[in-house]
């Protein structure tokens, strides 16, 4: 009984061999030979990883079918991992804590830039509600996205030694979907952006004298501008636009895999978005510093909009002058506003 038994079973086997595809049983093969190794030389694997990197990787044995479907192993896998959390990530975050603490100093050294002259109480429209919500709206998704961000990159060196792996895989998850979801958020007001702003970020040839006095920022001297300083229009250009692409364009790609990309573009996307991030990051916050505590009044300005008379003139007197002569000002689709705003918006 049991000697027919084991012959239908050899009967069964041979079948089932002979309908194997080639990179079955040459898996088989490989399987069996590296079954002999680990008795000889236990735990090199070397045969197996020389197979996958050389391209005959007689372990794609799927039958779906699709773009690297039937791929099992991916080696570039392994060099995108050890650059992410290598040199990505180390300088990386040393780049954005030096960054913070280089206009900590500053601020300890210089403190914030204070008007020359009192402030005359007349108050000039420099930013319309338009102006205001396209603004806020890109920052608030900004700073989400930033914070989000860290979590991911620098989480699990920072925050999981301290939280523990519970709370932290809970904090990573939501910090997750918000960046997935507030990204193309973020995309959307970078396109209004740049429609609204584009106007007045416009090289001058007076930027150049701002620029070879750093604006004033060390010697406290008035450099005058237009509506926006070559630091912000520097900023406009390289930030918002450029670095804003980038990052949006790579986050779709990591965002939406539905569309077939393999993994090494999106492991080439991952790179890219991480490092144009960080740049993204660390610039911002020489912009957030001027616009809050390191110049006086420019908060305000984009809180309600609204700056005295003596700021306008001397932070950005070329656009004050325009103002005063009733030319065109502000920016974008808060122009009309802005430019009635100069017989009716002074205020006492």
């Amino acid at each position: 009984m049991h000697v027919r038994m084991r012959q239908w079973l050899m009967v069964v086997l041979t079948v089932f061999a002979c309908g194997l595809p080639a990179s079955a049983m040459a898996a088989e093969t490989s399987s069996q030979e590296q079954a002999a190794r680990q008795q000889t030389q236990p735990g090199n694997n070397a045969p197996v990883w020389r197979d996958v990197r050389g391209g005959d990787n007689p372990y794609q044995t799927t039958q779906v079918r699709g773009i690297e479907s039937s791929v099992l192993v991916q080696p570039a896998g392994e060099t995108w991992r050890q650059l992410r959390n290598g040199p990505i990530t180390i300088y990386g975050g040393w780049l954005i804590v030096t960054v913070m603490a280089l206009i900590g100093v500053f601020y300890w050294w210089r403190g914030p830039i204070k008007l020359h002259e009192k402030p005359t109480g007349r108050r000039l429209l420099r930013f319309g509600s338009w102006d205001r919500m396209v603004h806020w709206g890109a920052a608030i998704s900004f700073v989400l996205l930033a914070v989000t961000g860290i979590i991911i990159l620098f989480g699990k060196h920072i925050l999981l030694p301290i939280f523990g792996y519970t709370l932290f895989a809970w904090l990573a998850i939501l910090a997750k979907n918000i960046h997935n979801f507030v990204g193309p958020v973020f995309a959307f007001c970078t396109v209004l952006m740049f429609v609204t702003f584009v106007r007045d970020n416009l090289p001058k040839a007076y930027d150049l004298q701002w620029i070879t006095k750093a604006g004033g920022l060390f010697s406290g001297k008035h450099v005058p501008s237009g509506r926006f300083n070559a630091g912000e229009k520097a900023w406009f250009w390289g930030g918002v636009t450029l670095l804003g692409i980038v990052v949006s364009v790579t986050g779709f790609v990591l965002n939406f895999p539905n569309f077939e990309q393999g993994r090494e573009l999106m492991q080439q996307a991952n790179v890219i978005h991480a490092i144009a991030s960080i740049v993204f990051m660390t610039l911002s916050l020489g912009h957030i510093y001027m616009g809050t505590i390191g110049v006086e009044g420019a908060y305000e300005s984009m809180r309600t909009g609204y700056v005295d008379e003596a700021w306008a003139k001397e932070h950005h007197e070329f656009w004050y002058q325009e103002m005063v002569a009733g030319n065109k000002s502000g920016g974008g689709a808060a122009s009309p506003v802005a430019a009635s705003a100069l017989k009716e918006g002074w205020k006492a």
